[in-house]
């Protein structure tokens, strides 16, 4: 009699959940369209501060001499490299929108 609770559970129970479990992962996983455009327009306002605080930094720089700047690294290649590749990928992204 167990058997016959069983036999069933496991070949259409079993699958079934971890399929459904599957599904439900892969489609929680995606990123809206609302979301991207959120991204690039966090991304365009944190470049847009990153150049008025080098600005800053400049200009306080050339008022005191003995001013040292908060970030160390200034101007990292490997950073601007991250940046040139994300570029990138917005530029292609648009051109394939149009």
């Amino acid at each position: 009699m167990e058997e016959i609770i069983i036999i069933p559970a496991l070949f259409i129970g079993l699958p079934w959940l971890v399929l459904h479990y599957i599904t439900k992962w892969k489609t929680a996983a995606t990123i809206t369209t609302d979301d991207e455009a959120l991204l690039e327009e966090l991304y365009s306002l944190a470049k847009r501060l990153d150049d008025r605080m080098d600005t800053v930094e400049r200009l306080v720089a050339s008022d005191n001499p003995d001013f040292k700047p908060a970030r160390l690294v200034h101007d990292s290649e490997a950073d601007n490299q991250q940046l040139r590749e994300l570029e990138q990928l917005i530029a292609e992204k648009k051109g394939a929108a149009q």
